[in-house]
């Protein structure tokens, strides 16, 4: 595939069926679990450092686009998907999406960003390992607090190349969703969430010079569809690895990977990739 090392192909596969295994299991979409390997692809093949990073997380973001609706079917299929949270929250998650990936992911440095998500995905990752209860009172906001909710969703996953998991598992299970059903509807949000920043990012990368054969703005076509393709066969199989797994469990796997994503980001800002 575009002339592609054999070696890099079966490691991009590989990559792709772990990925799309998390993504059934934990309702994310991997992407900023990509975004270091598909660096590593990029900087083998030859890519300038000025946009390795860029494009190693527009792939990783479109990656998800195929990724969400396998594992999203799955969940469907057992009824632990919330559509009114999906309903309520996707039209800020397109509006923040694009505002994100046309606009300021072209200019935005991200060392800045990255200490604060950083904070806020170990606050996070603690309070589910801790299995700290919320309010009972607490519920889903009405319709503003929705659009709000989805619009930071949406911005901040596009900077950073998640499929918002990170944010909408947390976000859900504060306002008192079980895990399970915070795991499926998260699932479900990444489709809107990748679709709208992958347009984004065809976009702003149009007329960007040094990309690799096949890429399509900033975005490598040929990485996405290997990784996409793999992970759409594994993601099913996490999906049900999910649903047998006791919730207080999967609340922890969930706060482990979530620590993994912070020390990642410090690592990254301390390094001033970001």
């Amino acid at each position: 595939m575009f002339a592609l090392n054999p070696s890099i192909i079966l490691e991009l596969c590989l990559l792709g069926i772990t990925i799309g295994f998390i993504a059934g299991l934990l309702g994310i979409g991997g992407g900023m679990l990509m975004v270091p390997f598909i660096m590593y692809f990029l900087t083998q093949m030859g890519t300038g450092s000025e946009i390795t990073l860029k494009m190693a997380i527009a792939t990783a973001m479109s990656t998800i686009v195929f990724t969400s609706i396998s594992s999203v079917r799955a969940h469907h299929k057992m009824q632990a998907v919330r559509w009114d949270i999906v309903k309520g929250l996707a039209p800020g998650i397109v509006l923040g999406s694009l505002v994100s990936s046309v606009g300021v992911f072209s200019i935005f440095k991200g060392s800045t960003l990255a200490y604060f998500f950083e904070g806020f995905v170990f606050f996070s990752a603690t309070q589910l390992f801790i299995n700290k209860k919320p309010k009972p009172s607490r519920q889903i906001p009405g319709n503003p607090g929705m659009f709000a909710a989805g619009s930071t969703i949406g911005l901040l996953s596009g900077l950073v190349g998640a499929g918002g998991g990170f944010i909408s598992v947390p976000f859900m299970v504060w306002c008192n969703v079980s895990i399970r059903n915070a795991v499926a509807t998260s699932a479900a949000l990444g489709f809107p969430i990748a679709l709208a920043n992958t347009l984004g990012y065809i976009a702003s990368g149009w007329t960007l010079d040094g990309r690799p054969l096949g890429s399509i703005g900033f975005i490598w076509t040929p990485g996405m569809i290997l990784i996409a393709t793999c992970s759409v066969l594994s993601a099913p199989i996490g999906v049900r690895v999910a649903h047998t797994l006791p919730v207080k469990q999967l609340s922890r796997i969930f706060a482990v990977m979530l620590y993994a994503l912070s020390i990642y980001m410090f690592y990254q800002s301390v390094n001033q990739i970001w």
